[in-house]
């Protein structure tokens, strides 16, 4: 065989194209539950309102904004299963990866707001803390259009 492809399936896999990498994939079950248990934490107490609010209706505000079983945020947070399937493991890191870019997005957001303001030392100070916590790619260069003005048509 010369090493141009195997065509089993409709995008060809050439022997040099790396699928995964072994190393970062973690395989025991008590890491992947404990990581999709952080997860289902955060995700949890993200749409908790705090006073007046329960944890039952929290947990299904959840379930309807994320896509994962009521029942899984419960078993995570209070009787951890000896395995998860991976269609929740994987809904939950989408579900996390996607709630961290919108908080990013409102962080990066915020800091053109405080960029336009007249600068003082405090706010130099802000704006310098939250660049570095942003990293080099989140940085906007001005302030987004709001939706339905007229600089956003």
């Amino acid at each position: 065989m010369t090493g141009r492809g195997f065509h089993v399936r409709k995008f060809p896999l050439f022997r040099e194209q790396k699928v995964f990498d072994v190393p970062a994939i973690e395989t025991e079950p008590d890491k992947l539950i404990e990581r999709a248990a952080g997860w289902a934490e955060a995700l949890w107490n993200k749409v908790y309102l705090g006073l007046g609010d329960t944890q039952e209706a929290a947990m299904y505000r959840a379930e309807q904004r994320y896509g994962v079983p009521a029942q899984t945020f419960w078993a995570l947070r209070y009787r951890r299963p000896k395995s998860i399937a991976a269609v929740i493991h994987n809904r939950l890191m989408l579900a996390y990866e996607a709630e961290c870019g919108r908080q990013e997005a409102k962080l990066a957001h915020e800091l053109a707001i405080t960029k336009a303001l007249a600068p003082t030392p405090a706010r130099l100070a802000l704006i310098a803390e939250t660049e570095a916590l942003l990293g080099p790619g989140d940085k906007p260069e001005e302030i987004a259009p709001a939706p339905g003005s007229e600089e956003a048509r």
